[in-house]
């Protein structure tokens, strides 16, 4: 999509951080942005921000791990604008605790944002995409903790799956004339770390992948008041789409243990490499 002047892009988690820096980037480049958050209040502030500068903008307020209320945005998004071009999967949540520490609450909610969304999305919004023939392109936003595991196990679940998702629909898609990109971030500053702020009152009240402030969350808290700005990100993305990027990564900092993942994945191969049975 090198052209992206007069497309429209549906973007969820777009209140704050990443989806917020994403939606301005695409704002002024001309692309008419429905923004989708689960905060009310966040988002009629990002909404306002953005309308001061002559953008042509939108908001719906969604909780996007419930399939009806995505479903409800898309079709407001359809009033609103006619169309949709681009899909951005952003919404995510930092909620789940580690080892004998989790519970299935925590993963129903963690699955629900940051997977069962993007799915749902892809499901909801891709027809839409298709429809008009004018081509577009998807992007869900993953983590570095898709690439390597990183953080607690259901947040590495989630984001592995982005990645798989991604991977596995770029070509199917591609025939569609639908671009698919995933989004690996490191270290930006979000509130990624205050995600329980808006968890939903049916989920209880679960641990957070900040309980118990031990060194490790410490640091990474730390590490992502000192991040990069999302309108950075925001950037970066609107590249991917112009250019088509499958994989769009913010900074090299994990580079080397990704690479480490990659070699003794390598190795295990190298292992049985003189046992394979012929056939």
């Amino acid at each position: 999509m090198q052209q992206l002047e007069g497309k429209v892009a549906f973007v969820t988690g777009a209140g704050s951080g990443i989806g917020l820096g994403i939606a301005q980037a695409l704002a002024a480049a001309g692309v008419k942005v429905m923004l989708c958050d689960i905060e009310q209040a966040a988002l009629d502030t990002a909404v306002a921000g953005l309308s001061a500068t002559n953008a042509d903008v939108a908001g719906v307020r969604a909780d996007v791990s419930l399939k009806d209320e995505l479903r409800k945005a898309a079709d407001e998004t359809i009033a609103r604008f006619g169309k949709v071009h681009i899909l951005v999967n952003n919404a995510g949540v930092g909620g789940g605790g580690d080892y004998g520490e989790w519970t299935d609450a925590s993963w129903d909610w963690t699955i629900g944002v940051n997977l069962m969304s993007v799915v749902w999305g892809i499901e909801i919004f891709g027809p839409l995409i298709e429809k008009h023939g004018e081509g577009g392109q998807i992007v869900s936003t993953a983590s570095i903790a898709g690439l390597v595991a990183a953080v607690n196990p259901s947040y590495n679940v989630t984001k592995y799956g982005v990645v798989a998702l991604s991977e596995g629909l770029r070509p199917t898609l591609a025939e569609r004339g639908i671009g698919v990109s995933v989004l690996c971030p490191g270290f930006i500053r979000t509130q990624i770390m205050d995600s329980r702020r808006n968890l939903p009152p049916r989920f209880g009240d679960i641990e957070e992948m900040n309980e118990g402030a031990n060194e490790i969350v410490a640091a990474a808290r730390e590490a992502i008041e000192h991040g990069i700005d999302p309108r950075y990100v925001g950037e970066l993305v609107r590249e991917g789409i112009e250019g088509d990027w499958p994989y769009i990564v913010t900074d090299t900092e994990f580079e080397p243990i990704i690479a480490e993942r990659f070699a003794n994945i390598t190795a295990a191969f190298d292992r049985i490499r003189d046992r394979v049975p012929q056939r």
